[in-house]
């Protein structure tokens, strides 16, 4: 799915779990936080916590 591909997910990660329709996909990809915006952020904030 290209929303996973956009996301940095692996593919599969949502679009392989049996029984789940394509909106409930998209709605659960939608609720997501990006991978590599969480880990930037949490750079960002370690890098401002250190002295």
């Amino acid at each position: 799915m290209f929303v996973e591909w956009l996301m940095g997910l692996p593919t599969g990660h949502v679009t392989d779990v049996p029984g789940l329709s394509r909106t409930a996909q998209l709605k659960a990809l939608g609720n997501g936080v990006v991978p590599q915006q969480a880990a930037a952020a949490l750079r960002y904030l370690l890098n401002r916590a250190t002295p």
